[in-house]
């Protein structure tokens, strides 16, 4: 079913669920850049998930996304995200940061300037995404929309606690998560805003 023929009034729990969550998977290709966008909990979730990815010699580069400022830090997410990551031992010549976007689409927007002088756009083959797992799919479609065609997208989700594809419709806080990035998406692509996609929400028989 396409993304924008979808009612959010009409979806299921498991409908919701596999909207989310389906095919989102990291398949273990190498890039040359991994590209993580910042959130409140980034430094607790997607950080390590950076950091082990390019420990792994998996990508040479990081490019750390995010300009909001959270609990009266003085520092972007960026620049917090860069700092941890340096302490964690990865070299700081080898992080990129973009430190002006506020949401997900000017994470893409802004990084692409960022992603251009360091490598030139059309060097660039294929980027590692880091984003929480239920994120991941507006994150993707977004990248798909606004990124050149050229560019692949390896997606390496970064599991929370209590949002993930096993365990989001047993809390409060993550049917609350799933339910409102679903409306989010769905919106968006009935607004023209990011790209439609075909997805399996009912299981096959």
């Amino acid at each position: 079913m396409y993304i924008s023929t979808m009612s959010m009034e009409r979806l299921t729990h498991e409908q919701m669920g596999n909207l989310l969550f389906s095919n989102i998977e990291d398949d273990h290709k190498s890039g040359d850049c991994i590209f993580v966008v910042g959130s409140s909990k980034a430094l607790q979730y997607r950080l390590p998930k950076a950091v082990e990815l390019y420990k792994q010699g998996r990508a040479g580069k990081i490019l750390f996304s995010g300009g909001v400022k959270w609990n009266g830090s003085e520092f972007t997410e960026a620049e917090e995200l860069k700092t941890e990551a340096i302490s964690l031992g990865v070299p700081e010549q080898d992080i990129l940061t973009e430190s002006l976007s506020v949401h997900t689409l000017e994470n893409v927007l802004a990084s692409l300037l960022v992603l251009d002088r360091e490598f030139h756009l059309h060097n660039i083959q294929r980027l590692l995404v880091v984003t929480t797992s239920y994120h991941m799919r507006r994150l993707h479609l977004t990248l798909r929309t606004y990124m050149p065609e050229w560019i692949s997208f390896t997606l390496c989700p970064a599991e929370d606690d209590n949002t993930n594809v096993d365990n989001w419709f047993q809390s409060e806080i993550g049917i609350k998560r799933v339910r409102n990035e679903s409306a989010k998406l769905i919106r968006y692509v009935s607004q023209g805003a990011l790209r439609d996609e075909d997805i399996h929400i009912d299981k096959m028989e």
